[in-house]
């Protein structure tokens, strides 16, 4: 460790060394004992001082949080459905077998599910397609004002696992859209706000936390459907809850940079957001065509990074679990267990920043595309023709 002779400094430089002293570890006076001599250049802290730091810290966090919710609130909304289920009388004592002779009825359900936000100022907005994705029901939305609109249409997009709802024209103009972020900025550790009606019951519920992880690749929607997985997701540790789906994740300056999608049941806070940046190209999509052209090549599968590979005995790339009947990928001659390692002559490397979704959100609906296909140890090349998200 270097010396420092403290003779061969004035006062005043002296009265600087004894300042980055104290930022470092306290105060040098309190640490100097009785030498009242430095109080004139240095005062000492006291835990009146530190007190009053920290709860300046809090005050200023619970700030950001108000400020947030108070912006954006009024553009979140609350999705709710209305159906009407039939029901048959059951026999309690009998296994819940029919009762002889019982009429079936009609029950009707109205409740809320899920959230959204408000995108423009005549009433379009985001939701997830998986909270709207009953297409026999009637959907509404709820102002933070109470107020109650019918859906008039949804147009929905499985791959990307968003909906945007256009409600009745007689509601008119006068919403209050959401300002979107840049998701490409977003760093770990970055503090979150997430704003939604938690448990499909408490309404504008707002929990805070952080950007846990980004670059996550997770399956969205029913295991039933013919949705892609979806790569590049964001993941937070602000509690996330059913019925937040379709919610806005928020920055500290109030932007929208993710829209909630999914929690972990197997975890303890951990949630998922789509990035906004995904979702803006879609809005854009959406301006131009009045719907959804999204390219869909029909499979399930899961990254295969360099160290799976390996332990493996196979090649990185995007290995097949399941082909969508009637998709693409099935007339295109994919089959489970394949490792899809190139598209469009892109080479696939197992990570999500450069995974199969990533490159299949390149091509357009229509495109003929070459893909490489390792199979039981060799390469194949087959060829596919993308067709539009249904």
């Amino acid at each position: 460790m270097k010396t420092i002779d403290l003779r061969s400094f004035g006062v005043g430089a002296l009265a600087a060394v004894v300042v980055v002293g104290s930022v470092v570890g306290g105060s040098v006076a309190d640490r100097l004992g009785k030498m009242e001599w430095l109080d004139k250049f240095l005062p000492r802290q006291n835990n009146t001082q530190s007190s009053s730091l920290n709860s300046q810290r809090v005050l200023s966090e619970e700030n950001v949080v108000i400020e947030v919710a108070e912006k954006v609130s009024p553009s979140v909304v609350t999705v709710g459905i209305k159906k009407t289920q039939t029901v048959r009388f059951m026999d309690p004592f009998g296994m819940f077998r029919r009762i002889p002779g019982g009429q079936p009825q009609e029950r009707k359900i109205e409740q809320d599910i899920g959230t959204g936000f408000v995108i423009s100022a005549d009433g379009l907005i985001v939701t997830n397609k998986h909270v709207v994705d009953d297409s026999d029901a009637e959907y509404k939305i709820v102002t933070r004002d109470d107020k109650t609109y019918e859906v008039e249409k949804i147009y929905r997009d499985p791959v990307s696992d968003l909906a945007i709802l256009k409600i009745s024209p007689s509601a008119g103009s006068g919403f209050k859209p959401v300002e979107m972020g840049d998701s490409a900025k977003l760093k770990v550790g970055q503090f979150v706000v997430a704003i939604g009606t938690a448990l499909g019951e408490f309404r504008h519920t707002v929990t805070t936390g952080v950007v846990s992880g980004l670059g996550r690749g997770i399956t969205a929607g029913s295991p039933f459907e013919g949705s892609e997985k979806l790569d590049d997701v964001i993941q937070t540790d602000a509690a996330i809850n059913p019925g937040n789906s379709g919610g806005p994740l928020l920055n500290s300056a109030g932007q929208v940079i993710g829209v909630n999608v999914a929690v972990s049941t197997q975890g303890q806070n951990i949630g998922f957001a789509l990035p906004i940046n995904v979702v803006k190209e879609a809005i854009e999509n959406f301006n131009k065509t009045g719907q959804f052209s999204r390219p869909y090549l029909g499979v399930r599968y899961r990254m295969i990074d360099l160290k799976t590979a390996l332990n493996n005995d196979v090649v990185q790339g995007a290995y097949v679990q399941e082909v969508i009947e009637d998709s693409p990928a099935a007339r295109g001659g994919i089959e489970p267990g394949d490792i899809i390692t190139k598209m469009g002559g892109e080479k696939i490397d197992g990570d999500d920043q450069n995974g199969l979704a990533k490159l299949i959100s390149g091509h357009k609906v229509g495109d003929r595309v070459e893909l490489e296909v390792w199979r039981e140890g060799e390469t194949n090349k087959l060829t596919v023709t993308l067709e539009e998200a249904k």
